[in-house]
């Protein structure tokens, strides 16, 4: 293993020992947590939630606490296929390179910058050839106990700068493939807090989009979608989804 994964592997098992003690087993979940904020998609255009839901069975990451309520996104044609020509060049998929959008009002707290892209292999094995497990990225604020995670940026296409305030919508960054990633993709959480090994991961409730399931999905991803994450918007969202922006 990557000896960057392994620590921040270790770092996210000490997180999660302390967040069980912190919360003792009521960690926030759809039923005891109402966002403070209701965020929109962090992209322009229609684009597939892979990863993420607000169930264990559909979770980014259900036994971690600070991603379970993560979601992942990539663009998928009609053939269920994620990119068109040589699979692994990054500049292949359908993603890469799209803009990345500020999910609500904030300030920016935190920003991840000088990764490169990983590695993507045929059979998709995630690989990290950066200093963090997130690769380039972005930390806003949005609200007291609200913070908004984009991920997996593109080299040098980060355009915010910490204490800059950011608009709903505004550009923040391009999608790319750095971090612990298989292929092109943006990962998006709202957490808790700063700390993306300690600070509990939330439900997010989004507003003014359109959902629809996506056809062909299981061209891309054999795992079956669960029932009861297919009618959960609004306000939330769930895998194997189609969803876009209704405005901004």
């Amino acid at each position: 293993m990557n000896p960057i994964v392994l620590i921040q592997s270790l770092k996210q098992m000490w997180g999660i020992i302390m967040l069980e003690y912190k919360y003792q087993g009521k960690l926030p979940n759809k039923d005891n947590y109402s966002c403070a904020v209701k965020y929109s998609l962090p992209f322009q255009g229609t684009w597939i939630v892979v990863n993420g839901g607000v169930t264990q069975n559909d979770s980014h990451s259900w036994e971690i606490p600070t991603q379970r309520y993560a979601y992942d996104f990539i663009i998928l044609d009609i053939n269920g296929k994620s990119f068109n020509g040589k699979e692994t060049m990054p500049e292949s998929f359908y993603c890469y390179g799209k803009d990345i959008l500020a999910p609500a009002d904030g300030v920016v707290t935190e920003v991840g910058n000088g990764n490169p892209d990983s590695k993507i292999t045929v059979d998709r094995k995630a690989t990290c050839a950066a200093r963090d497990i997130r690769g380039n990225y972005v930390l806003i604020q949005h609200d007291k106990d609200e913070y908004s995670l984009l991920a997996h940026l593109k080299p040098d296409s980060i355009k915010v700068s910490v204490g800059q305030r950011v608009m709903r919508g505004e550009k923040i960054a391009l999608c790319g493939n750095s971090g612990n990633s298989s292929e092109p993709h943006v990962h998006f959480q709202i957490q808790a807090g700063t700390s993306f090994y300690s600070s509990p991961g939330l439900p997010i409730e989004f507003n003014n989009l359109t959902v629809n399931s996506t056809p062909n999905y299981e061209l891309f991803d054999d795992r079956k979608i669960s029932i009861e994450n297919t009618n959960t918007y609004p306000p939330y969202i769930a895998r194997g989804q189609s969803v876009s922006n209704i405005c901004l």
